[in-house]
């Protein structure tokens, strides 16, 4: 065959097989319209495998949740058996059906107690009743009524409970509660063993007390928020609406005084443990160590880059540094974002710890003796440690969760107490989140990646599989029937020389030759991640995509998992480096030959909202318009902990908190702006878009608003109100991308 001919055959072969795939994309299943999109989120997601995970008989089972039952699976054996099942159970004492919310178990495997009529008060914290069952007796028994909070001794034998602001305990052999602490005079006073909303917002725990591991003790905290200013805010229901306060620091504001204190459940004596610290200073982290009189109490400042770690005696108030760690931004002691929840791990039957620094530059592993002297760095490299999942002292090894191959990953290594012996034990790369046994012979893991739906398995420690508990073929088959787009990943260089990892997603039935207008999706607050590789399951994505959008997201300077002169290049001055980030993201797509030059479109919520603002206001002409729900518009209407710990105090950095502050450059607007706020948003106040609009009426500028009085933080109150707000900004992306000014009646809509 000649050349001339096989070159013809090529491109006949070609043209047959581009044929063939577009027959089989137009074959597929599109949205029929918004609603279809939205519901299809669960299709994407797909099951989600063993939920309510608890490693019970020290890591030898897990138990979990299965409609209605809760069954344990022994890994040794791979026995699946049922532990409980509320079929004919009645609350005690009457003939209602028993029901609950969440459970937890006794240390001994021996009682489940469970959480049942929970109504929530902040973003974790609620009061609800708690009942005991017993699994021998299969007795179900009250344990208490209207707590915020309840928990069963080490030992089973007893019950934590803080209800008003007070600590109790009820004795299970007398049947009877006795009350601990009775100086409580309510949440705007003193209060005892929980947060108030700002520790609990922005340390991110919903319990502020522990039992010891002895079940001698309970360790707790104790507020006066006596001088803090309340934050009040109204839903404008009713004839005579009602106002909430909700007492909450802002930037400069008086912080609340806190205080550790310790009772012995038997005979009430209590202690307070003070550390040597003066002026304002948080108090956000306690431990019991191994030695069984020793409470480990983490501080820091105001500024929060100076931590102290201080080991008390319980029983004397004999105390002394073990630990101290400054930083020039600020020291982090967890992760909302990456659910981190502790930077350092005192294991059992050991007297060492494990501190997480990024003093390196980095975020690794650091081994220390209880008398406070460093044994070695475990983790080294130019790569972020993310989390510890394992300790096991025996074989003194760690598992831990690492972004070492890449700041798009999440995945499980093991290393030696020396750092000797590191082991990647994840054989699939992408995003992975692990739940290992407390003797750590054991782990879940939910993995996927851009190519490949959630698995779900159970390993051994050695990262062998020992049995797939979720595969989702559901989703493989739903793929195969239905339009999808998957992510595209790509880099972004900026003007200043920093490479970015982004990804777009095209349209179903992308064509080279056509033009599509853009969407730029973006969160981008500090210590936060957008993308990574894992399955992208996001129904809004995936209806923008199919009504021909490119979806794009980037990981913008500021973000975790690239090492900490990436993480806290904004510190200081929020705004300036997500903004440039997004706008340079914005002017490369651009470049690109199938993209609709300008028009290009920037939307997020809350940090996102705030993010999408000041990019418009700062970096004006690059976007045609911007959507921002729930925005902070100036720091220094938002908590005081997050906002410092970013920015610094107020009066030391003033010009830094004028420049991030989006309403100082109300004046710059020139493209088209949708605000979306709840007037019952105790996250970010009202405060920041009625401020922002009287500043850009005052420079003569217009914007599209939505207001949702009932919505909580995000605008929607419900799943109507949800769809609702999805279709405005739908619409007004129609209206500014696409020049759609003719847009359907909303009210007309069925």
């Amino acid at each position: 065959m000649n050349k001339t001919a096989a070159q013809y055959l090529c491109m006949a072969l070609l043209s047959w097989s581009a044929l063939i795939n577009a027959a089989e994309a137009q074959s597929k299943k599109e949205y029929k319209n918004l609603g279809d999109a939205i519901m299809s989120g669960g299709q994407l997601r797909g099951r989600l495998g063993p939920q309510s995970v608890n490693w019970i008989n020290d890591g030898q089972k897990y138990s979990y949740i299965s409609g209605e039952e809760i069954r344990s699976m022994q890994p040794s054996t791979l026995k699946d058996e049922l532990i409980f099942n509320n079929k004919g159970l009645n609350f005690p004492g009457t003939q209602n059906p028993f029901n609950y919310e969440s459970f937890q178990w006794s240390h001994d495997s021996k009682n489940l107690v469970f959480q049942s009529n929970f109504r929530p008060i902040y973003r974790k914290s609620g009061i609800a009743d708690y009942y005991v069952y017993n699994l021998a007796s299969k007795q179900l028994k009250p344990v208490a009524k209207d707590a915020r909070t309840a928990e069963l001794s080490p030992n089973g034998k007893k019950a934590g409970i803080e209800r008003k602001g007070n600590m109790f305990v009820y004795d299970f052999t007398t049947g009877k509660e006795k009350q601990l602490t009775n100086d409580a005079t309510g949440d705007h006073g003193i209060f005892n063993g929980h947060y108030d909303w700002v520790y609990e917002e922005e340390f991110g725990q919903p319990q502020a007390w522990n039992w010891s591991p002895d079940s001698k003790y309970i360790a707790y905290w104790q507020f006066d928020e006596s001088k803090v200013p309340d934050f009040e805010m109204t839903n404008y229901e009713g004839h005579h609406n009602d106002n909430i306060k909700i007492s909450l620091p802002q930037v400069g504001d008086t912080n609340p005084k806190v205080k550790i204190g310790v009772v012995d459940v038997s005979t009430g004596k209590k202690i307070w443990l003070k550390p040597d610290e003066t002026g304002d200073f948080y108090i956000p982290r306690i431990y019991w160590t191994s030695n069984p009189d020793v409470l480990a109490m983490m501080t820091l400042n105001r500024e929060q880059n100076h931590m102290k770690l201080y080991f008390f005696n319980v029983k004397t108030g004999e105390h002394h540094v073990v630990l101290e760690e400054q930083n020039n931004a600020w020291v982090a002691v967890f992760d909302f974002y990456t659910n981190v929840n502790d930077m350092i791990y005192f294991p059992e039957h050991s007297k060492e710890f494990f501190w997480v620094s990024d003093r390196s530059g980095y975020y690794h592993i650091y081994r220390y003796g209880y008398d406070g002297k460093l044994i070695n760095q475990v983790t080294k490299g130019n790569w972020d440690m993310i989390k510890c999942e394992g300790i096991d002292t025996k074989s003194q090894t760690i598992y831990y969760l690492s972004a070492e191959s890449s700041g798009l990953a999440q995945e499980l290594y093991s290393i030696k107490f020396d750092g000797s012996s590191k082991k990647k034990l994840s054989a699939v790369d992408g995003f992975h989140d692990v739940n290992m046994s407390p003797d750590t012979k054991y782990y879940l893991d939910s993995y996927s990646n851009i190519s490949t739906p959630t698995h779900v398995a159970l390993f051994d420690n050695s990262g062998k599989a020992l049995k797939m508990l979720e595969e989702n073929k559901g989703v493989t088959t739903y793929l195969s029937t239905h339009a999808y787009s998957a992510p595209e990943p790509f880099k972004v260089k900026t003007s200043d020389g920093v490479t970015l990892d982004a990804y777009m997603i095209k349209p179903f039935n992308f064509d080279e030759n056509k033009k599509y207008p853009v969407v730029l999706t973006v969160y981008g607050g500090p210590e936060s991640h957008s993308f990574y590789n894992k399955f992208s399951a996001n129904p809004w994505q995936q209806w923008l995509a199919q009504n021909g959008y490119i979806v794009v997201d980037v990981n913008n300077r500021g973000i975790s998992n690239y090492g900490s002169q990436f993480l806290k290049i904004g510190y200081k001055q929020l705004g300036k480096y997500e903004s440039a980030d997004f706008a340079e993201t914005a002017q490369y797509m651009n470049t690109l030959p199938y993209v609709d030059k300008g028009k290009i479109a920037i939307m997020g919520t809350s940090y996102g909202g705030y993010a999408t603002i000041y990019t418009l206001l700062t970096h004006p002409g690059v976007f045609t318009a911007g959507i921002a729900n729930s925005a902070v518009t100036d720091w220094r209407l938002y908590d005081d902990i997050y906002t410092e710990r970013y920015m610094g105090l107020m009066k030391e950095n003033a010009a830094g908190y004028d420049e991030s502050s989006a309403i100082k450059h109300a004046a710059g607007l020139q493209d088209h702006l949708l605000v979306i706020h709840s007037m019952s948003d105790d996250n970010v106040h009202p405060a920041n878009t009625m401020q922002l609009l009287t500043a850009l009426t005052t420079a003569g500028k217009d914007v599209d608003l939505r207001i949702y009085p009932k919505g909580a933080h995000g605008a929607a109150y419900d799943f109507q109100s949800y769809m609702l707000i999805n279709d405005v900004q739908f619409q007004y992306l129609e209206k500014c991308l696409k020049g759609k000014y003719d847009q359907p009646n909303l009210n007309g809509k069925k």
